[in-house]
């Protein structure tokens, strides 16, 4: 029954689909024709109906219009719940791009500069240690770290912090002991901790994905003197209308919160509860935390495309857009490692450098995603933005859609 529910609903939002992409034919960008955009959205439907996950939105952009828009699927598939346009997700990781901008708004009031040590503002991260071989009972052998860890070197995930569950290194133990992102606790309590855990690498020398964009969140509460959420609302979402971005989907809001899937050995999905994340939480994670709307990233996305303004509303410097989309990594870093093939790094973004190998995205596309598979690519060359949103806990599989999308739109037309 569920299976044909799927079929059902996946006919009449296609059909409905090519109805509005067709309204867009004659007026559609050269470089998205309307037949990639309807192969864009055939594919991320098919997605769907293959049953590897439970649904996913798509939004494309360009030159000002949206020219290409879908949902496919379910935000409830037990319920026959389906996405509509004012759908809710957890972007998890796109929150990334949103505490950068955060930090870099303070950057361009002079409350810092990019190579400030980090300990400068926050102490508890002066004088770190710097990992160099296993030690006894848990504890690595350390030397002291060459140079402070600097805000750009946070900003590039090249400060040698780690996550600590995604390594199985001496000092990725310690910070799963130490539970270093609890839910219950604040970012001064998460400073405490990393306090006495030492760096992973030397500053500057290995790009490593990890909570240093936490860090950014507690340097905008010490630089600005309010609440990470707080300031969040007054510098970004409220200038931005971003009406529907918050920690959490409070009581008005729930019903719109697609649900998470998680799949299982057998191949079918397994849906998870939403309940931690209809309460605002105290942990204000900075890398991952937030919960949007399609419309309300898509008006934040336009605001970067936009050199940092939208309607009028300016929220960074032109020039720090600049700096934020530019390769920041470190000399003899040169790329970001074999799971972003193509990809070096700007300020809290992936930035494409080698087209073919990045799926076809074009050079200069700058970018992050989310671990359930939510993603945003901006394309200063075709002024362009793609925003996909889905909630699937298998990472691998949303890299796969990631890839399947990117060449749907950018890749070489058939029989080339």
């Amino acid at each position: 029954m569920i299976g044909l529910r799927i079929r059902t609903l996946l006919g009449g939002m296609l059909l409905a689909g090519g109805l509005v992409s067709g309204s867009w034919a004659d007026s559609a960008p050269e470089a998205f024709s309307q037949q990639r955009l309807d192969a864009f959205g055939a594919t991320m439907a098919e997605e769907v109906q293959q049953g590897r996950i439970a649904g996913i939105a798509t939004l494309v952009y360009q030159n000002g219009e949206v020219v290409q828009r879908g949902q496919y699927g379910f935000a409830d598939r037990e319920q026959g719940k389906p996405l509509t346009p004012d759908s809710l997700y957890k972007i998890f990781s796109l929150t990334k791009l949103v505490t950068g901008t955060a930090l870099l708004t303070l950057y361009d009031e002079g409350r810092f500069e990019l190579d400030d040590p980090v300990g400068k503002y926050i102490p508890e991260l002066q004088d770190l240690q710097v990992a160099i071989a296993d030690g006894p009972d848990g504890m690595p052998e350390t030397e002291p770290s060459a140079h402070p860890v600097t805000i750009r070197e946070l900003m590039t995930h090249t400060g040698g912090f780690t996550y600590g569950r995604f390594g199985n290194t001496q000092v990725d133990q310690l910070y799963v002991k130490a539970d270093i992102q609890n839910p219950d606790s604040t970012f001064a309590d998460m400073m405490a901790k990393l306090q006495h855990i030492p760096l992973l690498y030397q500053p500057g020398t290995v790009w490593n994905y990890s909570i240093s964009v936490d860090i950014q969140a507690y340097l905008v509460e010490v630089l600005s003197g309010k609440s990470f959420d707080v300031y969040l609302q007054e510098h970004l979402f409220d200038p931005l209308k971003m009406v529907d971005t918050d920690f959490y989907a409070p009581a008005g809001k729930a019903e719109r919160l697609a649900l998470s899937y998680k799949p299982q050995e057998d191949g079918s999905l397994a849906p998870l509860p939403n309940t931690p994340f209809l309460s605002k939480p105290r942990f204000l994670n900075g890398g991952g935390g937030l919960i949007s709307s399609m419309d309300d990233y898509l008006r934040f996305a336009r605001m970067l495309l936009a050199g940092g303004e939208l309607d009028g509303v300016r929220i960074l410097k032109p020039e720090t857009v600049e700096l934020m989309r530019q390769n920041q990594l470190p000399e003899g870093v040169e790329n970001i490692g074999p799971f972003f093939p193509g990809n070096q790094f700007g300020l809290n973004v992936a930035v494409v450098n080698d087209s073919p190998a990045a799926g076809y995205l074009p050079e200069g596309t700058y970018w992050w995603w989310g671990i359930q598979g939510a993603w945003c690519w901006i394309d200063p060359a075709n002024q362009a933005i793609v925003i996909g949103m889905m909630q699937n806990t298998d990472y691998r599989l949303s890299r796969m859609i990631h890839g399947k999308a990117s060449r749907a739109l950018y890749g070489p037309a058939a029989g080339q």
